[in-house]
């Protein structure tokens, strides 16, 4: 016996795919349809046992997909971004049938739950793949790519086991790392082979892991973590250079790297808070008493114990940026019942980490291959994020206000009264957070 067939319809690929990955993992079998009449032909195809379908789709209205699941006596939900209220929810089941009501951000984990209670699964869930930073070994400063100086806020907001707390220091600039730079690192354990490349999208046989290529994807996938409220892990690769980023309710919470420049000693030298002569004694003598960095710091006197959590938090906050420089590589998106356990764990919104990446780490040429200035762009019927959890200067807020399909993206630089570099990533961060998109 096949296991029930689960629609969801929804024009975002991104969040329809991890929608679909959710489902399979639970014991469904699932199909995407991106537009409406492409969902209204596969609903003809094979009758799925129960439908969730976005309001807003490209080429016509969710409703019009409701009225053919409601003649067949299909089952469905509606999830939206955009429209809110009891107001709609009501109209939703009175008027069109609807089982449920979804308002995006909203928990997977929620719809699974709400799906499960109409049609039941044929199978468990399986044990997630899991990406390995291999901490013990530290790929050196050849694996390396420079960044330019990069500015960080000292206020940063962080939780624990026992403690919830914003930490507040002085902004600081955060070196790079210098070329050549003597890092002291465990005995090897033998240097990792570059892994062979992976193709570009891979589904995991549990459903639960999607590799694919990174390319300039990295706002969209930690999107796409906020929009569905889950949990888990997106690992980055790009050769022997990995990176983790842990997810709780869709917020970054923390961060790992296996590349020596990352590391919490190398990061205090970037940042001046002790010599890289000083590094190199205290993490001697940790390789030496087979004890942690920090510690010996603090012993020292280097480091207060107060201090740690406030640096170790900027350590992962570094980590988080300076994935935006990627363009090579691929990812690993893994979804847990369940985070990591850390001793902090950051209190970053997403919006605003896609939005200082970019901002920070986009070069001119990357912005301008994403956008053209011959663009034109229109405000997004479903964005990822809504307007109140982006924090927009006035002038940027202004600029949002004339993104109306009809002006050019030269057009709308030359009115916005700022320098052009400003404004281009402006746009940029707008597209990327799914607040506007090209027209056409």
């Amino acid at each position: 016996m096949s296991s029930p067939l689960i629609l969801i319809v929804d024009d975002n690929k991104e969040l329809a795919d991890l929608l679909a990955q959710i489902f399979e993992d639970a014991g469904y079998r699932s199909r995407t349809s991106y537009r409406g009449r492409l969902a209204i032909d596969a609903i003809e195809r094979e009758r799925p046992a129960l439908a969730v379908v976005d309001l807003l789709l490209p080429d016509l209205m969710g409703y019009e997909v409701a009225k053919t699941l409601r003649a067949k006596e299909i089952p469905f939900f509606f999830v939206t971004g955009v429209f809110k209220g009891a107001k709609h929810s009501f109209e939703a089941k009175n008027r069109y049938g609807s089982q449920g009501w979804f308002e995006k951000p909203f928990e997977a984990n929620r719809l699974l739950r709400a799906v499960q209670e109409i049609v039941a699964p044929s199978r468990q869930r399986a044990t997630p793949e899991t990406f390995d930073v291999e901490l013990d070994i530290d790929i050196d400063e050849k694996d390396y790519t420079p960044l330019a100086p990069l500015e960080m806020t000292g206020r940063i907001a962080v939780k624990g086991s026992s403690v919830q707390a914003v930490l507040t220091g002085a902004d600081f600039t955060l070196q790079a790392a210098t070329t050549g730079q003597k890092l002291v690192r465990p005995p090897p354990l033998g240097a990792p082979a570059a892994p062979p490349p992976l193709p570009a999208e891979v589904v995991s046989p549990d459903g639960r892991s999607r590799r694919g290529v990174l390319a300039d994807n990295l706002p969209q996938l930690i999107a796409a973590f906020w929009q569905l409220q889950e949990t888990g892990e997106l690992g980055l690769q790009r050769g022997r250079v990995k990176k983790l980023i842990y997810f709780e309710k869709g917020l970054p919470v923390f961060a790992l790297s296996n590349l020596a420049a990352d590391r919490f000693g190398t990061f205090l030298t970037r940042v001046g808070k002790i010599s890289e002569e000083q590094l190199h004694l205290a993490t001697h003598r940790a390789i030496t008493e087979k004890r942690r960095t920090g510690d010996v710091l603090i012993e020292m006197g280097l480091l207060q114990d107060a201090e740690r959590m406030y640096y170790v938090a900027q350590q992962v906050k570094s980590i988080l940026y300076s994935t935006f420089a990627w363009q090579e590589g691929h990812y690993v998106m893994t979804f847990l019942s369940k985070a990591r356990q850390e001793p902090i764990r950051l209190g970053i919104h997403p919006a605003q980490l896609i939005t200082r990446g970019i901002k920070k780490l986009y070069s001119p040429s990357r912005q301008r291959r994403l956008i053209a200035l011959e663009d034109r762009l229109i405000p997004s019927e479903d964005p990822a994020f809504q307007i109140g959890e982006v924090e927009l200067d006035v002038w940027e807020a202004s600029l949002l206000a004339k993104v109306d399909g009809h002006r050019t993206v030269a057009e709308l630089i030359a009115v916005a009264g700022r320098p052009e570099s400003e404004v281009y990533a402006a746009l940029v961060t707008f597209v990327a957070l799914k607040l506007v998109e090209k027209r056409g």
